[in-house]
């Protein structure tokens, strides 16, 4: 198994909430920048963060499944 990276990341009062720091290094490895979402999700050891939607990548995962298997159906609708 290779190294897990890990960062000790602070908490700052935002007015009236709490926001996390992210250090540059993480925005630049997630490809992301002020003004961005990123989603926290449970997981079995914790919680994840990533900047994909979960829910999005399940509901296409589905309409995939779909479109493969009424291929025909669509490819004659198209015409």
């Amino acid at each position: 198994m290779g190294s897990l990276l890990m960062h000790t990341l602070k908490l700052t009062q935002i007015g009236n909430s709490v926001g996390v720091i992210l250090p540059k290094e993480i925005l630049n490895r997630l490809d992301i920048e002020k003004g961005d979402e990123v989603f926290l999700t449970d997981s079995p050891d914790g919680f994840r963060l990533t900047v994909h939607n979960p829910e999005f990548e399940a509901q296409m995962r589905v309409a995939r499944d779909i479109m493969k298997s009424r291929r025909a159906v669509l490819r004659e609708l198209a015409k």
